[in-house]
């Protein structure tokens, strides 16, 4: 998930992510929390939680989450960062950028993405699940990952609040 936004956007995270917060291995959070209620909830619900700030996070957010986070899960390199810059040419950028990562996670535009760069980085945005803009549906994301392979990738389409 992405750019929750909360009190903001919303009072409160949709019962569908929550649900898949719970069922969740690894929760990733690619900033744009803007309270920090919502970072303790997630830490308390989450088996694993990867966050960082976004340009809307300020304050204790910023002490307690990187601008940048990296990790390994299943043999697959993953990094999570808030901003990319446009969209044209982000694929060529984030290869640039992250030559070693497998799995980009990234936020800011609201916007669901889900492409392959020529290097095979994986570049996904959740969107958001509180604010969706312009988009029809607000929306996050769940895939699976095993031993390498970065499985089916599920956007999922939140019901109008």
């Amino acid at each position: 998930m992405a750019d929750t936004h909360l009190p903001k956007r919303a009072k409160v995270l949709p019962d569908p992510l929550l649900r898949a917060v719970d069922e969740a291995d690894v929760v990733i959070h690619a900033g744009d929390w803007v309270d920090t209620a919502t970072l303790d909830l997630l830490e308390q619900r989450s088996s694993r939680l990867i966050g960082v700030y976004g340009n809307n996070d300020h304050g204790e957010l910023r002490r307690r989450l990187p601008e940048v986070a990296t990790a390994e899960i299943e043999r697959i390199r993953i990094s999570v960062v808030h901003e990319t810059g446009a969209a044209t040419g982000r694929e060529r950028r984030m290869d640039e950028a992250f030559p070693d990562t497998d799995l980009l996670v990234f936020g800011h535009s609201h916007i669901p993405w889900d492409t392959t760069a020529p290097s095979g980085l994986r570049l996904v945005n959740p969107g958001s699940p509180t604010d969706r803009r312009r988009q029809p549906h607000a929306t996050f994301m769940t895939l699976t990952m095993d031993d390498g392979t970065i499985g089916p990738v599920e956007l999922v389409r939140l019901p109008p609040r």
